[in-house]
């Protein structure tokens, strides 16, 4: 029996019924009944009640080349048809995984050409602190397992992404995390810089909290620096140009290892294939999952970097990690077109030379004036809308998060999908979106932002 046998409702009481939401008030959804996506078509999901809605956050970061191609479909199919399954253990593998790492190893920045896979973001992160700790050891320097993140860094929810990430509500639900782990200040200038402080004054005294943390513990006990390229959860937040030069030239003085969080930001969403191109970063490990597949299928890559491989190859032994997921031949099958038809398309040189610089234009243009808007920033296809009470003060509403969760109702209402990140509303659409798609997607936000001012103006 297919879904189509069944109503609205007795969808959402099956929902209620048995099926645990990530990241969800369960009892307020089911008071509310969840809504049921039940098809999508290019940049568009449709609802079992038939709305059309503007998909602004491609699914959840990971849809790049839209909904509703064939062509991952079929392949997805032929690999299944071929050999729907073997694991990566026993000295086998598979197709598809050797000619995907590959290709990934030609996309990747310089110096980093080995690949491991899992299946989710949180996966790569888990096993990317494994790794680097294992490198030291093998290195003779076990006592170099110290961990630098930053505060709502967010690098999954598994225990040791949640304790890799810089996320207070999650460390207070998970009761004990993965110890050796430290969080220093995020490169967040709109609420953390200081008065009259320029942006690159300000990523150089965000990186030099860094080094303040390196030095603290001792550079002979840290293994490694964690950070997202552009903050993605936490709020789209972009750090100054100053940054990551910074943070580099930091981790090289100290010998601390730099691992690049990219489940979000890679496969072209910045304008390159890697935001580490983006920032003229140079790292030793890149995580990455979401559009790697363009969410067809779940698929994680972690990128290793040719330091760490050599010497895991060289001095090693068995490296007692993987997943029985870990390289699955159809996964990357669909992988494997996914970057066929990104680069046939063209999608990721569009993203820089066209629709980012548009988009960025258009939200400064249609939204940044609005009275409820603090700040808009853009990178790539990737932005953020700041929601306050005052412009000038920067004063928020309260309780925290509130107005976000307002504006992101009226959009959805307004047939316009957004995320709400505390104080902010962030988007990260499909690739494929074009500047039409742009300009109805700030008609939408606009009409979205004046119905909540009009709802939060009463309270």
């Amino acid at each position: 029996m297919t879904y189509q046998n069944y109503s609205l409702k007795q969808l959402q009481q099956i929902d209620a019924a048995h099926h645990l939401h990530p990241f969800t008030d369960h009892r307020e959804l089911r008071e509310a009944g969840s809504r049921i996506i039940t098809h999508a078509n290019g940049p568009f999901i449709y609802d079992a009640d038939g709305t059309e809605i503007l998909d602004g956050m491609a699914g959840l970061w990971c849809v790049n080349v839209g909904y509703g191609r064939d062509e991952l479909a079929d392949a997805a199919y032929a690999q299944m048809k071929e050999l729907p399954y073997y694991n990566s253990f026993f000295k086998c593998s598979t197709p598809t995984p050797v000619l995907l790492s590959r290709k990934l190893a030609e996309l990747a920045p310089k110096g980093v050409n080995q690949v491991f896979y899992g299946s989710s973001g949180s996966e790569a992160n888990d096993t990317a602190l494994r790794l680097v700790r294992h490198y030291w050891a093998l290195e003779g320097k076990p006592q170099k397992n110290r961990i630098i993140a930053r505060k709502m860094g967010y690098h999954g929810s598994t225990i040791a992404g949640t304790s890799l990430g810089g996320m207070e509500p999650m460390h207070k639900q998970l009761g004990g995390a993965v110890p050796n782990i430290v969080h220093v200040m995020m490169p967040y200038a709109y609420e953390l810089a200081l008065p009259g402080e320029s942006d690159h004054d300000f990523g150089l005294r965000a990186a030099k909290a860094v080094e303040d943390a390196i030095l603290e513990a001792g550079a002979d006990k840290v293994a490694a620096f964690i950070g997202e390229p552009v903050m993605g959860a936490g709020g789209v937040k972009i750090p100054p140009m100053s940054y990551w030069p910074e943070v580099q030239r930091i981790c090289r003085k100290y010998d601390v290892l730099l691992m690049l969080d990219e489940v979000i930001t890679g496969y072209g969403r910045t304008g390159e294939w890697f935001a580490a191109q983006t920032f003229g970063i140079e790292p030793d490990i890149i995580t990455t999952a979401k559009a790697l597949t363009s969410g067809y299928q779940p698929l994680s890559a972690l990128l290793v970097g040719d330091r760490i491989a050599a010497t895991l190859v060289e001095k090693g032994g068995e490296f007692y990690h993987g997943y029985t997921y870990s390289g699955h031949p159809v996964a990357c099958a669909v992988a494997l077109k996914n970057l066929e038809i990104m680069e046939r398309e063209g999608l990721v040189d569009r993203v820089r030379n066209d629709t980012g610089p548009y988009f960025a234009k258009a939200l400064q243009d249609h939204i940044a004036g609005h009275d409820l808007v603090g700040e808009v920033r853009s990178i790539g296809l990737m932005g953020a809308i700041e929601i306050v009470r005052d412009k000038a003060s920067k004063e928020r509403f309260l309780p925290s998060g509130s107005a976000a969760v307002t504006v992101r109702d009226h959009a959805i209402a307004q047939g316009m999908m957004l995320r709400a990140t505390g104080d902010t509303m962030i988007l990260s659409p499909p690739l494929i979106w074009t500047r039409e798609t742009i300009d109805m997607a700030c008609e939408r936000i606009a009409k979205a932002l004046d119905l909540a001012q009009a709802d939060l103006r009463k309270q």
